[in-house]
């Protein structure tokens, strides 16, 4: 199949601006909980629709008072917080459009979105932030203000706008339309220097409220459970974003987490009880793997793995049946499963926080047996597709059809396309309206509302879209051979030990690759083998390790043929990390930076 088009929601057209539903919702019914947020004690308490209303107009209020007018662009620069809504729908109120920046980057990526978006404000997490922006204040000739949460930014703009009328507020929220822009994303900048992609109110509504009209079941969970989610990706990307939007639109209690590791992660999931998340495919590897960690501590490794394998089962037998296909899971696997339930899988849905049956992933390809284990263990995950021009999903899972290893049919209303070359294309309401400043690249990315994505793919005969790589990552040997690397190191990174790899061999004589450890992972694995207190330098040259890893590389040559396969491979000390600018901030591979900081590791690849 070339071309397959979604049905268009049933849906009235998007009408004034995010903002407005922030005030609907405070006057249709103010008392109900719209958010849950942390007090200085770190205990969760609720935030109202009318609360919130009153904080947004205050905070719009300030912001007027301090010079942001109809139309400023102003940045953000921190990590997943409350007051990063906060700004986002005050800001959203008065007409202004919003320039996220990732809390990791260094003061040159500041520099140039700040500069690139001539931003007129600036709001800062912390100090730190405050002197990575300062070291380059004299290149900014347009930053005027620069406020710094930390020290207390939104009380200072609540009392700056104290004496402003709210009819004044009112009169720039009505000035916007669904055209006027919302915000300006810039990519993560895997092939160059980051653009900024212009995305509008009407962008981000069609988005919302698509996802939320047909993904209802999946947000409510159970009957009678109150809908409530854990926003801990971060509000820099688009599907952060999305999430955020859509939570409010919908009137979904959530609440913000800005660490994304286990050990702050499990403790507030616990306590806030979320009924689904959204996330990326990494998160549910950590969940899983600390089951498994955990289970192989208290010697029950083989149980558990046994209990992986009937997960995995029982999902598959469920989609066989739903596809038509099959006859569902046997009494023997229904025993089986319910004896698990208890034994493991209760436990894993405990450390979501127990009221979890549902979750939707996105931003890179989560692994078949991933999602058939979370589905069998009572966590259904719903994968994705989308890009930055696409605000956020593309593609989805719907509920009731999953089809685990494809990111779904298009969302409702959207087109997709395979061209001649397999690149996969986007025709909808949710596509961008350019980049910023650089009318080349837009010309190069839109054609005539066709949004070129860069990725490769392709749809089965029911319009599911699979993703095979990236135009500009396929590697062509010196013999001539073309392979898409992604599929052979997703394969290799589903070993628990390891953390990353990088397919290697363009113009060169066969397939390679680097790959790092999972530290974690790698301690537990120490602790069981009776090798504790090894150093990374001994690590990296011991004989078991180097086997574990071996499986791995041979597990994913099985999915390629002889000439694809990788041939070598060398395990590294330590891990790609975005501090060291090997790493978007969104956690993708930047390939020709880590080439060319280990060009001496990839030249001894192919000695001898």
């Amino acid at each position: 199949m070339r071309e397959f088009t979604s049905p268009p929601p049933t849906l009235p057209p998007p009408v004034g601006g995010l903002a407005d539903v922030i005030f609907q919702h405070a006057e249709d019914d103010p008392l109900h909980v719209a958010l849950g947020r942390k007090d200085e004690h770190g205990n969760w308490r609720d935030v109202t629709c009318a609360e919130f209303r009153d904080e947004v107009l205050a905070l719009a209020k300030g912001l007027l008072a301090q010079g942001v007018r109809f139309g400023d662009r102003v940045a953000i620069m921190s990590r997943t917080r409350y007051e990063w809504t906060l700004l986002d729908f005050a800001l959203w109120t008065i007409g202004a459009q919003v320039v996220p920046v990732y809390p990791t980057s260094s003061a040159e990526q500041c520099f140039w979105m700040l500069y690139d978006a001539e931003v007129s404000a600036a709001v800062v997490e912390h100090e730190d932030h405050a002197m990575t922006v300062a070291t380059v204040i004299d290149r900014l000739p347009w930053l005027r203000r620069l406020w710094q949460l930390d020290s207390g930014a939104v009380r200072e703009l609540y009392d700056a706008g104290a004496h402003i009328g709210d009819d004044v507020v009112h009169r720039h929220r009505k000035a916007v339309t669904p055209d006027s822009v919302a915000t300006v994303i810039y990519t993560s900048g895997t092939t160059g220097r980051p653009k900024g992609c212009v995305l509008s109110h009407g962008n981000f509504m069609y988005e919302a409220d698509t996802v939320l009209g047909r993904w209802d079941p999946v947000f409510r969970g159970r009957k009678g459970d109150e809908a409530a989610t854990l926003l801990f990706l971060p509000l820099a990307h688009v599907f952060g974003r999305m999430v955020e939007v859509a939570a409010v639109r919908g009137k979904v209690r959530f609440g913000h987490q800005p660490q994304l590791n286990a050990a702050a992660l499990l403790p507030d999931l616990q306590v806030f009880r979320p009924t689904f998340v959204l996330a990326v495919p990494y998160v549910f590897e950590k969940v899983f793997d600390a089951a498994r960690r955990k289970a192989e501590e208290e010697g029950r490794g083989g149980p558990f793995e046994k209990a992986v394998e009937v997960a995995v089962k029982y999902a598959d037998a469920v989609e066989a049946k739903a596809w038509g296909i099959g006859p569902g899971p046997s009494a023997g696997l229904r025993m089986q499963h319910q004896f698990f339930d208890k034994l493991v899988y209760s436990k894993v849905r405990a450390a979501m926080g127990g009221r979890i049956r549902n979750a939707m992933s996105g931003g890179s390809a989560m692994d078949r047996r991933l999602g058939l284990f979370f589905a069998g263990a009572g966590v259904q995950i719903y994968e994705g597709y989308g890009l930055t021009e696409s605000t956020a999903a593309a593609t989805a899972n719907p509920p009731g059809r999953t089809r685990y290893g494809t990111v779904g049919q298009p969302v409702p209303g959207v087109t997709v396309h395979i061209a001649d070359d397999g690149e996969v294309r986007l025709n909808g309401g949710n596509v961008f309206q350019g980049y910023l400043n650089d009318p080349k690249a837009t010309d190069e990315t839109l054609h005539d509302g066709w949004l070129a994505t860069g990725d490769l793919g392709f749809l089965d005969e029911d319009g599911y879209l699979t993703i095979t790589g990236r135009k500009k990552e396929i590697l062509v040997t010196s013999g001539g051979k073309s392979l898409s690397p992604g599929v052979l190191e997703e394969r290799v990174r589903d070993h628990p030990l390891v953390a990353q790899c990088i397919v290697v061999g363009n113009d060169r004589p066969y397939v390679a690759a680097l790959v790092t450890l999972d530290q974690e992972a790698v301690e537990h694995w120490l602790r069981m083998c009776g090798k504790p207190g090894m150093t990374a330098a001994q690590l990296v040259l011991d004989a078991d390790l180097e086997r574990e890893v071996r499986r791995a590389v041979v597990a994913a040559n099985t999915l390629v043929s002889r000439a694809e396969a990788i041939r070598t491979f060398r395990i590294l000390a330590q891990p790609f990390t975005e501090e060291h600018g090997l790493l978007t901030p969104s956690l993708k591979l930047k390939r020709k930076a880590i080439e060319k900081a280990y060009a001496d590791e990839v030249e001894a690849l192919y000695r001898g």
